[in-house]
């Protein structure tokens, strides 16, 4: 399985609760703070989503 680096580089604010709980769940707590995820079908799903507000590299 991959490994991923995903960052944030907008702010979640002014998105809908939907996208902030989205946030959460990937295991993000503040903007440009990476956190390494392994690529499953349900991390791509939400990564897909809000992908206007991160930044993802593979590791």
């Amino acid at each position: 399985m991959r490994k991923l680096k995903v960052t944030q580089i907008k702010s979640g604010i002014k998105q809908p609760e939907r996208q902030k709980r989205t946030l959460k769940a990937l295991g993000i707590s503040r903007m440009g703070r990476p956190v390494e995820v392994v690529e499953t079908p349900q991390i791509a799903g939400m990564i897909a989503k809000i992908n206007h507000l991160l930044k993802v590299e593979e590791i």
